[in-house]
């Protein structure tokens, strides 16, 4: 199999979720201009299972001739012995922080799987992000814009801009509890900012995006479309980001940015603080 020369297979590997190694992984790899495979396999808690996730990197590495880059996490010593015995460049995602951490603390560390710190560490932090995640949910794309004195935030734009993604990421990452509303074609000849929101204008942002990303995102959606032309979707953003500035929303351009870097964008332009649970 021809592989292009920046081309490399990457496994995340991790006895819990595996979002720690997908984080780290992603952020460094970020810096270095190389076109990625990514697979993430996450509850590698066995022996066997570790065994199939051995076979799996080193058929890679069979295949291309090429190392496949690991970021794993795993504490048990008999499943990391055999995720460390792969035909594979490997990255301990833990061992990078724990220990200079054990050496700056002159304590020992107390490995634990990672599942054990979920929901009977903390259960008023887990069902305040299951409500979260409720309330989101049910201020979806406009749905209601009842209760919004409950909202953490209230996320505006037009269609297709990232509002909805954004709104659950929040919710599920942070447990902040998010409403987003939808401007569409018909409230573009007298658009204003709906009347149940304005008394929650001091927590209401808006998103935006250049014209020909929302035009992709719409075609991809509705091909050919009125919805997805050029000139609906330019003037739908010219109209929503004059509405913006005229009532003073912050707003952001989502066009370059992750959910995750709209998210924390978001999180810092609010003041709201991240709920991590």
């Amino acid at each position: 199999m021809q592989r292009k020369s920046n081309f490399r297979d990457v496994f995340y590997v991790s006895d819990g979720t595996a979002i720690t190694s997908e984080t780290l992984g992603h952020a460094i790899l970020a810096q270095f201009p190389i076109e990625t495979r990514q697979t993430t396999l996450p509850f590698v808690e066995s022996v066997d299972r570790a065994l199939n996730v051995q076979k799996q990197i080193n058929r890679i590495y069979e295949e291309t001739g090429i190392k496949p880059l690991v970021f794993y996490s795993v504490v048990l010593p008999e499943v990391k012995a055999i995720i460390e015995d792969c035909s594979a460049n490997l990255y301990d995602v833990l061992d990078a922080l724990v220990e200079p951490l054990k050496h700056d603390l002159d304590m020992e560390p107390m490995p634990q799987l990672q599942r054990s710190h979920s929901i009977s560490k903390d259960a008023a932090s887990y069902m305040d992000r299951i409500a979260a995640i409720e309330y989101t949910l049910a201020h979806d794309d406009g749905v209601s814009l009842n209760n919004l004195e409950q909202a953490d935030i209230i996320l505006l734009g037009v269609s297709r801009c990232g509002k909805t993604p954004t709104s659950l990421y929040l919710a599920m990452q942070f447990g902040i509890r998010a409403v987003n509303y939808p401007f569409i074609a018909e409230d573009m000849t007298s658009l204003k900012l709906p009347q149940a929101i304005e008394p929650f204008r001091y927590k209401t942002y808006g998103l935006t995006i250049d014209t020909g990303r929302l035009v992709a995102i719409r075609n991809g959606r509705y091909a050919n479309s009125d919805y997805a032309s050029l000139q609906q979707c330019e003037s739908e953003l010219n109209k929503v980001e004059s509405m913006f500035r005229r009532e003073a929303i912050p707003y952001l351009n989502t066009t370059s940015l992750s959910v995750e870097e709209i998210s924390t964008r978001l999180l810092d332009m609010s003041g709201l603080k991240r709920r991590m649970c």
